[in-house]
């Protein structure tokens, strides 16, 4: 491609900038080959001229297009350079806050200067097994790699972490040292991964310290190698340390602090093991408060101090050496405060010996004190002939002390790392190690010494290395790919490195001057101009005599001579160094020992003491520990560390430190430039761009550039072809590209280039769709305006036409009102005539009318008087006659009767007469009284009647008489006139007053309309009060139902916080349940490795689960099919306390309604004992005063029953035995089994036939035996009828009516003094007899209806308590109605449902109570139906074995077959010395193929029916036994199919089967509600298993637990190919380039990728097999819960750490894939396991890649979308969200600020990824089985012969 083709106008480029060093610029022109100007337009919108040097064609470069803006690895982009890199960093470290980025195979960290959660155990199990692309970039992914590679190639790594100080290079290096403690734990219990760990601690403590561009910087470099084993556990470790800043120890620049262990025993100075050291405040001490501040914000020494010494009590130093570490620290400190006065001279000095801190550091040191306060001032100089002892000044003897504390701090220091070193050896064989290099990056400061010129002189080492590294995998990638390639021409630091350490170089020069006695820094300055002043490398500067410049690989840098030889000698005097050698203390004494000639060995401590307490040192020996000056010893230790760099395969990390502020999430271009070229990763981009850095596969590279193919040259069959025909038509230049084995690859540039043909390609087709959609939305819009015009004209028309109808009509209603008008203004005048008329008449009418009534009211009148007067006369003379005819009857009657009289009286004087009448005469002397009576009441009766009669006639005759004579006296009146006169007047008068009354009452009105009108005031002003009242009890009642609401809310989160904290506890148990499991497995594994390693012939370890059987939960899983009765809750409620118990709400309304049940029945039963008192004070009485002669009957028959049931008992059983015996001989007699059958039969029969004959005479026996009993009892010498027998005739005839009691009562007593014995009634007896019958029977008739009545009323009591019971329900629901009244109408609807459903609550429990009691009744009957059927069947088995032995083949396999079917009861015998022969066939042995055309779970229905028998026979130690044998033999099944899923399934099944039978046949009523009849039968009889359930409940729950981990194994390297790379909807996802991505040292050749399906299949496989296995359904919901989770949470976590998986496209390909698993869960019906709701989080992530992500409105959608999902979480995706072509538009950093500030109030966890190693607590819920035990069949298969069954 020519300039003209790239520079063209809209294209991009960077040119320099002062301040941002690159600035982004657009091309507003095409520019042409030899243009001297190009035209640019800045950002700001202002535009520039930038000229373009056309001689050397240096153009701005050309930025990449923003679809590739924010990779993670650099070599993506497509144009290599700096501006690129810097931007490409500044993007990701300030849009998208990441701060790791990969530029090829070098790890970018820049330092966030903040917290990031980005480092917890989650992300660490989340890198772990990935390929280092495919996730984003981190410092786990760089160990994760590490670890891969050493385990595949099997060789040793290492992890090389530069950067200069502050840049995060001891924390990446700790992280990663965190990963390796984390992955490769070790496997032994001496936990070496957490010493590693806990060395770091003590290393920050004693080597890293405060500076101004770090709050912790390392101020030495470590080189740490982690051992693994062959099965790549960390076996230990071991550390070597390089260069310690000992300069810092005595002097601390502004703002910079000591090393942390000095600040950190000072903060701890006031415990009181701490007292001895007499330290204060660090500002106290000199060597501690140069720096101005010695504290750190956010950092407590005191709590770091604790830390550091924990860390060196996990190593393993002892306290008395930690104690002696701080003496030795502390003294340090005292020695710095030693104050050293000069003398007159000048030339020497002195120290006092009341120094109070030279005591201290004597005493902390165990030094004698005079020898040091003199050695401290003077210096012994040693020659050949003799000694002298020399004085110092101030100055050279406070620079001996400070080369004294130097020398103590650097032995320590050396002490230290070679204790921590002991600590982490180990004697195992290490197979393999990796190493992590925390070492100082290239340093340059206004002032370089000696230090800085180490520093950068190791960087140039490392940096050569790291060339040849990168050049090397160059060459191998493509030697592999086999394309043609050309020596790349790289930057090559051997001249500089020559300069340093070749002969006569620069060390070399600096160790010869410092041998020289006088040596200065200005002379071996001089030597190296002299010999060094032609190199390309060194350099003098003009302005300086003793300074020298260095050109480096990064920059040059220019040294100050002043101290080098000072720092390179590290001169400590020998006579200070032989005190501390002489040290009381050991520690002390060993920091100096001379451990070098000793050998591998370590010297014993008597040995070295002798030897350096010598008297007098020899002179000829010299301190052979200083004799190797700094230099020597650095070059020496880099040259090793290389050599060991070398032998390893090397992993890079480059710590950038974005500015000097240290200010979180700020970028400095300047800075961060100056490090990238110093680190090398410029260079490594000149590298990949002199080749081919963009490299695509061939399927990639199809999907993603399909688009510019023609449908003709689309090959679906051969990508590769297709791409290499695509290729050669678009890029004509053939070394722009190179087609490999399985890639493409491409210069820099040509990538950008196909990006923008692509773009190109979807701008024409963008284009043409929209020409497309524009025409056609305006030929849309053209019709629908036409259809409006059309519209327009119809309606206008129309309203025309409508407004002259409108004319027309309203002109013919005009004349239509005229009309009208005119005839009603004629109709009114003529109606008024007519009126007027009318009313004339009317009033003349009338006055004739009234006239004529007037005439007939006074003829009316008239006759009425004469019609009284005429009706007197007449009655007046019908009186007359009537009186006269009486008087004549009564004076003929009054004859005859006198007549008659005599005549009668004539008759009885005759004595026939006389005779006649006295017959019958006692008879009918009371019916003729009676009559008489009669008569006499009805005489009586009339003569009252005539007596009112007659004084009424009186009365009415009176009033006749007054009528006559005031009628007489109005007639006697002359004038008519005058009494009508007085009439109107009277009328008058009684109208005035009612005028008066109607004044009266008008004024009453008025007074009365005036109070009622105040009174309707008064109402209305109560009615405003009542109005204010009613709206503040309104918002009492708002304000209290939102208490309300809040209390609901409150109990409903107690609630779920107490079931969370349940499930929590269940959790927390099956954790502790798993950790126990897995310290048995570790405890055998030992065990087995001990009895290889070493066998004792005397000690053998017995299997005993002694303490699996001890073992309980505190919080047992409890299923609601578990729950018994109320008496069965209240005992659960006992064991898990109340507070557990409250969480089943049934089980509380349970409790609570039997506590009111409990109220109720105590009350009735109080007024039931109340009454029985009463009842029996009566009876007492009565017993006191008369006998009971119906008790004493009905003891006499209980008695006589008794004994006759006790010989009718004795009879049978004596009959029984005869019929038993003669059964025997008959059968003995017998030759058939049928006829022997036939007579058994039929003598039952005659035998049942007896007995209820037998039953019938027995009963009537007993009745006439209790007749004549109570007839003996009642007969006495004089039989009469006592007195007091009349209550109870009153008794037994309640009923009749009381004249008819008083007349049987007289009759009786009539009889009584006629008669006095039953003989006069009857001669015979029988009529007495007879009597006493019925009186027998009127007692018993009594007697029923007593109990009768007694029924009565007790029902009708109970009738009373319910309807008292209903009256108290219906006040409470009447006041329940009040209150809900008074609510809100949404309270009211709520307060409704609580209360319907707290009713059918009630009804629910109240019919489940009922169901539980008819079960109960159920089992009771059929208990006592077990033990009849048992009775029955011994007596059978006892008859036959009567019957003696005799062959009878055919007979007796007749005999068997029905004993089998009739006997079994299903159980089986084994012998004791069978079991281990059972456990092998049954368990050990057993394959799951063997039963499966069986029914599911057979061998655990075989051990129970074991188990059956052994309880049968009641052998506790065959069961205790069996049970040991059957735990261990699952458990060495499970331990030796670990990895089978189809194993673990069949043993948790029979595991589980095997817990429901314990519980289903326990005998327990809980657990027997679905049993059959035959079931309970089956119950266990002597032994209580519920330990062995727990232990198997147990059990269960471990293979649960193994069967979750071995099916997450299978499944979890499926699901992130699965769910996120595959593509399940084709050609969806755009691929776009990445760099390094799946390049061949990241994976292992042949990786597998599997597909959405290949995971369905893998789930149809678990769900069949489990199926198949007969394993309960809850479980298998739970398991699917547990593997739904697993998919959700490895799918999110590795799209939360994958920035290529974050886009629109994957979103949808991830919807498809969610809902095909949803599809699937509801084909297997596992809906209701909840593991559709496990994946929310994964379908709300969809949604969100999904959504619009543009405007506030989208923000609130999102929040209100996602809450499932962490605010961490979204704000990671949002950040993470890249488009994939260039017409999608990124996330702005502004709509993510709008989403946390959203968010913000959100309660979330801090935690970013999700924990899929979270397990579910398992609960096993009670299944029983409906199979009966008697009908198992064993197949001969399972070799099961010795097993009989009973």
């Amino acid at each position: 491609m020519s300039v003209g083709e790239l520079y063209t106008k809209y294209t991009k480029v960077w040119i320099p900038d002062p301040d941002e060093v690159w600035k982004s610029a657009e091309i507003i022109k095409d520019y042409k080959e030899g243009d001297a100007i190009l035209h640019l337009k800045l950002e700001d919108e202002s535009i520039i001229e930038y000229p373009v040097n056309t001689k050397a064609n240096q153009l701005p470069f050309l930025r990449n297009p923003d679809i590739l803006v924010g990779e993670n690895d650099l070599t993506a982009l497509s144009y290599l350079h700096e501006p690129a890199v810097l931007h490409n960093l500044k993007v990701r470290f300030l849009e998208s806050n990441h701060i790791y980025t990969y530029c090829g195979i070098v790890l970018v960290a820049i330092n966030p200067y903040e917290q990031v959660p980005i480092y917890g155990e989650d992300v660490i199990y989340a890198y772990s097994g990935q390929n280092m692309g495919d996730m984003d970039p981190h410092v786990f992914a760089v160990a994760e790699e590490a670890y891969k590679q050493m385990a595949r190639d099997e060789k040793n790594q290492s992890i090389i972490v530069s950067g200069e100080s502050g840049a995060g290079k001891t924390v990446s290096a700790k992280y990663a040292m965190r990963y390796f403690a984390t992955v490769g734990g070790s496997e032994s219990e001496a936990n070496v991964e957490e010493k590693v760990l806990a060395s770091s601690p003590i290393m920050e403590a004693i080597g890293n310290a405060k500076t101004t561009r770090n709050d912790n910087s390392s101020r030495f470099g470590k080189y740490i190698q982690i051992g693994f084993d062959r099965r790549y556990h960390i076996i230990g470790a071991n550390m070597r340390t390089y260069l310690l800043e000992k300069s810092r120890v005595v002097f601390q620049a502004e703002d910079e602090r000591n090393y942390h262990i000095f600040y950190q025993l000072c903060a701890s100075s006031s415990l009181p093991e701490f007292k001895d050291l007499a330290l204060t405040s660090a500002d106290d001490f000199f060597y501690t408060s140069q720096g101005g501040n010695i504290f750190i914000k956010g950092v407590n020494d005191a709590e770091d101090f604790q830390k550091t010494r924990q860390a060196f009590t996990l190593l393993g130093v002892k306290e008395s050496h930690q104690i002696g570490i701080y003496k030795i620290i502390a003294a340090i400190l005292h020695l710095g405060n030693v104050e050293i006065f000069s003398e007159r001279d000048g030339d020497s000095c002195n120290i006092s010996k009341e120094d109070e801190h030279l005591n201290h550091f004597c005493d902390l040191l165990g030094v004698e004190h005079d020898q040091m306060q003199h050695w401290l001032c003077h210096r012994k100089l040693v020659t050949t002939a003799e000694t002298y002892v020399k004085t110092m000044s101030k100055q050279q003897a406070i620079n001996a002390r400070n080369a004294l504390a130097k020398h103590i701090y650097a032995q320590l220091f050396n002490w230290i790392v070679e204790h921590v070193n002991k600590a982490l050896h180990t004697t195992i064989k290490q197979h393999s190690f990796i190493g992590v290099l925390d070492i100082y990056g290239f340093e340059t400061f206004e002032f370089n010494s000696f230090e800085q010129f180490c520093i950068n002189y190791a960087n140039e080492k490392l940096q050569q290395q790291f060339n040849s590294h990168v050049f090397k995998l160059e060459q191998e990638e493509y030697m592999k790919e086999q394309i043609p390639w050309t020596l790349i021409d790289f930057y090559d630091n051997q001249p500089c490195i020559d300069l340093i350490e070749a002969k006569l170089g620069i060390l070399d020069l600096l160790d010869e001057e410092c041998k020289v006695p006088k040596g200065t820094d200005q002379n071996w300055a001089q030597k190296l101009y002299d010999r060094h002043s032609n190199s390309q490398h060194f350099q003098k500067p003009r302005m300086s005599n003793t300074s020298f410049i260095i050109v480096h690989f990064a920059d040059k840098v220019e040294y100050q001579s002043d101290g080098f030889l000072e720092k390179n000698r590290d001169t400590v005097y020998e006579e200070q160094i032989n005190i501390l050698k002489a040290s009381k203390y050991q520690l002390v004494a060993d920091l100096f020992h001379d451990n070098k000639e000793a050998g591998p060995t370590t010297p014993s401590v008597k040995t070295l003491r002798i030897n350096i307490r010598s008297a007098r040192p020899s002179p000829q020996i010299p301190n052979r520990e200083h004799k190797k000056t700094v230099g020597h010893q650095f070059r020496n230790s880099l040259q090793l560390l290389m050599e060991t760099l070398n032998a390893t395969t090397p992993h890079y990390v480059r710590c950038i430190k974005p500015n000097d502020e240290k200010l979180p999430f700020s970028f400095d271009p300047s800075r961060a430039v100056q490090q990238l070229r110093a680190c090398g990763v410029l260079e490594t981009i000149r590298i990949s761009a002199a080749g081919y850095p963009s490299r695509w596969t061939y399927p990639d590279f199809f999907n993603r550039y399909r688009v510019l193919m023609s449908k003709k040259s689309i090959v679906l069959s051969d990508k590769k072809a297709a791409c290499r025909n695509l290729l050669e038509n678009l890029i004509k230049d053939p070394d722009k590209f190179q087609f490999g084995k399985s890639k493409i690859f491409f210069r820099a540039g040509q990538v950008a280039y196909l990006e923008k043909l692509r773009a190109d390609k979807f701008r024409s087709a963008c284009i043409m769709i929209q020409k497309t959609v524009k025409g056609w939305l305006q030929k849309v819009k053209y019709r629908r305006i036409r259809k409006a015009a059309i519209t327009l004209q119809r309606y206008g028309r129309g309203f025309l036409a409508r407004r002259q109808a409108e004319k027309l009509r309203q002109t013919r209603a005009a004349v239509v009102f005229q009309k009208q008008f005119r005839m009603l203004r004629i109709r009114r005048a003529f109606l008024k005539v007519r009126k007027s008329v009318i009313t004339i008449q009317a009033f003349a009418r009338g006055m004739f009318v009234r006239r004529i009534y007037h005439e007939l009211l006074l003829d009316h009148k008239a006759s009425i008087i004469q019609k009284y007067a005429r009706g007197w006369m007449a009655r007046k003379k019908f009186g007359r006659a009537r009186n006269a005819a009486i008087v004549i009857q009564c004076a003929y009657r009054r004859l005859c009767a006198r007549r008659e009289l005599k005549q009668l009286k004539i008759e009885a004087r005759s004595a026939e007469h006389l005779k006649k009448l006295n017959i019958g005469m006692e008879n009918k002397i009371v019916q003729l009284q009676r009559k008489v009576d009669e008569q006499n009441k009805e005489y009586k009766f009339l003569s009252e009647q005539l007596h009112s009669i007659s004084t009424a006639y009186a009365l009415e005759v009176e009033k006749l008489r007054r009528e006559l004579e005031q009628h007489r006296g109005r007639q006697e009146d002359e004038n008519l006139v005058v009494s009508l006169q007085q009439e109107v007047e009277k009328l008058h008068t009684d109208l005035e007053t009612v005028e008066k009354e109607k004044k009266q009452l008008e004024e009453l009105y008025s007074s009365e309309k005036a109070s009622l009108v105040k009174r309707v005031a008064d109402l209305e002003e109560e009615n405003t009060l009542l109005k204010h009242e009613k709206e503040n009890m309104n918002q009492r009642i708002l304000s209290q139902s939102k208490d309300s609401e809040d209390q609901v809310m409150n109990r409903s989160m107690k609630e779920s916080q107490m079931k969370a904290d349940l499930e929590e506890e269940r959790s927390r148990y099956q954790n502790l349940l798993k950790e126990y499991s897995r310290l048995e497995q570790r405890y055998e594994n030992l065990y087995e490795e001990m009895s290889l390693v070493k066998f004792h012939p005397g000690h053998r370890r017995n299997p005993s689960n002694q303490s699996s059987l001890e073992s309980d939960s505190n919080y047992p899983s409890i299923s609601t099919s578990e729950l018994g009765d109320t008496d069965d809750s209240m005992q659960q409620v006992e064991e898990l306390g109340l507070e557990k118990a409250a969480m089943d709400m049934t089980l509380f309304l349970k409790l609570q309604k039997r506590v009111r049940e409990l109220e109720q029945e105590r009350r009735r039963l109080q007024t039931d004992l109340e009454k029985m008192e009463e009842q029996a004070k009566k009876k007492g009485n009565e017993y006191k005063n008369s006998p009971d002669p119906d008790r004493d009957a009905d003891s006499a028959y209980n008695c006589l029953k008794r004994q006759e049931l006790e010989s009718e008992n004795k009879k049978l059983k004596n009959d029984l035995n005869e019929l038993r015996k003669a059964i025997a001989e008959r059968a003995t007699q017998n030759n058939s089994s049928n006829e022997l059958q036939e007579s058994y039969n039929l003598l039952l029969n005659q035998l049942k036939t007896a007995n209820e004959e037998l039953e019938v005479r027995k009963e009537e026996v007993l009745i006439l035996r209790t007749q004549i009993l109570s007839s003996v009892q009642q007969k006495e010498p004089n039989i009469h009828i006592e007195g007091n027998r009349i209550p109870e005739w009153n008794n037994g005839i309640k009923h009749l009516d009381g004249d008819e009691s008083i007349e049987s009562y007289e009759n009786i007593c009539e009889t009584k003094n006629k008669s006095q014995d039953w003989g006069y009634l009857n001669e015979d007896g029988e009529l007495g007899l007879a009597y006493q019958g019925l009186k027998q029977v009127a007692r018993l008739l009594e007697a029923q209806l007593q109990s009768q009545s007694m029924q009565h009323k007790e029902e009708l009591e109970a009738l009373h308590a319910q309807i008292d019971g209903l009256k108290d329900e219906v006040e409470r629901r009447q006041e329940l109605l009040a209150q809900t009244l008074q609510l809100s109408p949404e309270a009211q609807v709520e307060f409704s449902i609580q209360q319907e459903i707290t009713r059918l609550t009630n009804e629910n429990l109240d019919l489940k109570e009922l169901v539980e009691k008819l079960e109960k009744n159920e089992k009771k009957l059929k208990k006592q139906l077990r033990i009849y059927m048992k009775k029955v069947q011994e007596l059978e088995v006892n008859q036959v074995t009567v019957q003696p032995e005799r062959p009878r083949p055919e007979l007796t396999r007749q005999a068997t077959v029905q004993r089998k079917e009739k006997d079994f009861e299903g159980m089986l015998e084994y012998h004791k010395e069978d079991e281990p022969l059972l456990v092998k066939n049954l368990i050990s042995d057993m394959k799951p193929q063997m039963v499966s055309a069986t029914v599911p779970c057979l061998p655990a229905y075989i051990l129970f029916m074991c188990i059956r028998h052994a309880d049968y026979i009641n052998d506790d130690q065959k069961v205790h036994s069996l049970f040991n044998a059957t735990i261990n033999g699952i458990k060495r099944v499970l331990k030796k199919h670990n990895d089978d899923v189809e194993m673990t399934s069949f043993w948790l099944a029979n595991t589980s089967r095997l817990l429901h039978c314990l519980k289903q046949y326990s005998g327990d009523e809980a657990f027997m509600t679905q049993n059959t009849a035959k079931q309970n039968e089956h119950c266990l009889k002597n032994f209580d298993l519920s330990e062995y359930r727990q232990v198997l409940s147990d059990l269960s729950i471990q293979i649960y637990q193994q069967l979750i981990r071995v099916a997450e194994g299978t499944l979890q390297p499926m699901i992130v190919s699965a769910m996120l790379e595959s593509e399940s909807i084709q050609s969806l996802s755009g691929v776009k380039p990445m760099g390094y991505r799946k390049r061949s040292s990241s994976m292992v050749d042949g990786d597998n990728c599997y597909s959405l399906e290949a995971v369905i299949r893998q789930l149809n496989a678990f769900y069949n097999t489990m199926c198949d296995h007969g394993l309960d359904p809850e479980i298998i919901q739970q398991v699917f819960k547990q593997l739904f989770y697993l998919i959700n949470a490895i799918t999110l976590n590795n799209l939360l750490l994958r920035k290529d998986m974050c886009s629109w496209s994957t979103g949808m390909q991830l919807r498809y894939n969610i809902s095909q698993l949803e599809e699937w869960i509801r084909g297997k019906n596992l809906h209701q396991s909840g593991a559709t709701s496990t994946l929310e989080p994964l379908i709300q992530a969809a949604q969100l890649l999904q959504i619009k992500k543009k405007t506030t409105d989208d923000a609130e959608a999102i929040c209100s979308l996602c809450a499932a999902l962490t605010t961490q979480q979204i704000v990671k995706i949002l950040n993470l969200y890249t488009p994939l072509n260039e017409f999608e538009e990124r996330v702005t950093v502004s709509f993510i600020r709008t989403i946390q500030a959203q968010l913000q109030d959100r309660q979330d966890t801090p935690q970013l990824l999700l924990d899929f190693k979270h397990t579910f607590p398992v609960l096993f819920p009670y299944t029983p089985s409906a199979l009966s035990l008697d009908s198992l069949h064993i197949p001969a298969s399972l070799n099961l012969t010795f097993l009989t069954r009973v």
